[in-house]
């Protein structure tokens, strides 16, 4: 069974020009973007087996991964309004 992807241009492809808008202009969301996919990166490395932390590690990963989506999205949609 293929690993789903998380990456934000993935998962939200109709905010592409605000993402890149953003990342481009705006040094907090640049910040951000990339530690979600840093973890979005180590997460899906766990899910492939290459990776084999504890349980415990890497529900903490999966929920720090959704709170940054959170967190971007909503900037995102604060440049869009």
């Amino acid at each position: 069974m293929p690993i789903e992807k998380h990456d934000l241009l993935h998962e939200l492809p109709e905010h592409k020009d605000a993402i890149h808008h953003l990342k481009m202009n705006d040094a907090h969301f640049a910040r951000l973007f990339e530690q979600y996919h840093e973890t979005d990166k180590e997460v899906h490395r766990i899910e492939e087996n290459i990776e084999t932390p504890s349980d415990k590690y890497t529900q903490v990963q999966k929920v720090k991964r959704l709170a940054l989506k959170d967190e971007l999205l909503k900037m995102i949609q604060e440049h869009s309004s």
